[in-house]
């Protein structure tokens, strides 16, 4: 299993960061950092070892790094994700939603897809400085206050200077702007 280290966080294997490794540019599951092939996490591994948890089916003990073998062959183990599961179906808010993908966009210049919020940056910043066409920001048209028909006038500079952090880090996108206002409103007040 190759092992991924975010030099911010710490180390993920990256079976656990399959999904932040899709990216041309790998990020960070937790902190968006770069990541990098790192060394062994040899404390993560002693961890792993010797940290007991116990299986939510029968109950018995297990170190963390036999947990998994043990819950592929629990019969108590099964019953208790497949209650799970019918619990989940049952109840519609939990249904996938359609939901705009916000963390893949493809590039407005070129053919090329699926650049991470810092990938699109870097690929326009190398590949289309001097392109002078007027585009639409794919990451601002999947914002819920983008404009899919908005074209920039100068892309380049406007997703330097716009784009330089990932909105979903401090946007709730589920949150209307009254309820953000009175959010903010209620933590000043906090803070004072």
């Amino acid at each position: 299993m190759t092992e991924v280290l975010c030099v911010s966080c710490s180390s993920f294997c990256s079976a656990c960061l399959q999904e932040c490794l899709k990216p041309k540019k790998p990020v960070c599951g937790v902190c968006r950092s770069a990541l990098a092939p790192g060394v062994r996490a040899v404390e993560l591994e002693r961890q792993i070892e010797s940290t007991e948890t116990s299986c939510h089916g029968c109950r018995k003990n297990f170190f963390l790094s036999k947990i998994r073998a043990h819950v592929a062959t629990c019969s108590k183990y099964q019953n208790y994700i497949m209650e799970g599961v019918k619990a989940t179906t049952k109840d519609a808010s939990l249904q996938p939603r359609n939901v705009p993908n916000r963390y893949t966009f493809p590039c407005p210049y070129c053919p090329e897809k699926n650049f991470d919020q810092e990938g699109l940056v870097e690929h326009c910043k190398l590949s289309h400085s001097t392109d002078t066409k007027s585009v639409v920001c794919p990451i601002c048209a999947s914002m819920p206050w983008g404009d899919p028909n908005y074209r920039s006038a100068n892309f380049i500079e406007h997703i330097q200077r716009r784009h330089q952090f990932s909105y979903d880090t401090f946007v709730d996108y589920e949150v209307d702007e009254e309820d953000m206002m009175n959010q903010v409103l209620q933590r000043s007040i906090i803070d004072q």
